[in-house]
């Protein structure tokens, strides 16, 4: 009768944890973690393409780094939500395909033309270096666009992967 009442104890806390923790397995929290990582090297790398202030110590280059990386996992979010509509499945990418992929990468490079091209203009939030190669007729680095095509596929890949234990269901609403 203890033991019983140990392991049914035991398992309830199992599954309370389990619970709270499942969050973890969202596609979500992931496309988050694995475009943060991955886009912020690619932060890191691309500065010496922007004008960056003198006075800016290492810390304010770091947060700005930081800023835009949370913008670009905005971005991989906006992107995913858009391809789970159209494949009204959240778990879309258990069956990775050229088209969901291409579809997530394409919605990235066009928030990141329109975002680019704002933040380059009217607003003026920062300035492209002279080494920055641009498209000729928006004015959009190229740096940043093949950002757009060149993390998308890793980020997708790295989900699935992480996710690979987690039971997907077809038919599981969005």
């Amino acid at each position: 009768m203890v033991l019983r009442t140990y392991l049914n104890c035991r398992m309830s806390n199992r599954q309370n944890a389990m619970h709270f923790f499942g969050w973890l397995d969202s596609p979500e929290w992931n496309v988050s973690v694995f475009s943060f990582l991955l886009s912020f090297f690619w932060e890191i790398q691309q500065m010496l393409f922007y004008r960056v202030p003198s006075e800016l110590s290492c810390f304010e280059i770091t947060r700005n780094c930081t800023l835009a990386t949370l913008g670009d996992v905005g971005i991989s979010l906006a992107s995913f939500w858009v391809v789970a509509a159209i494949s009204k499945s959240r778990q879309w990418f258990h069956q990775l395909s050229r088209w969901n992929v291409g579809i997530f990468t394409f919605v990235g490079v066009v928030i990141t033309v329109i975002f680019e091209a704002l933040a380059t203009g009217p607003l003026g939030v920062w300035t492209y270096a002279n080494s920055m190669p641009t498209l000729p007729f928006f004015g959009t680095g190229l740096v940043p666009l093949l950002m757009w095509m060149l993390i998308p596929p890793p980020t997708i890949w790295f989900v699935k992967r992480q996710l690979s234990h987690v039971r997907y269901r077809s038919s599981k609403p969005m």
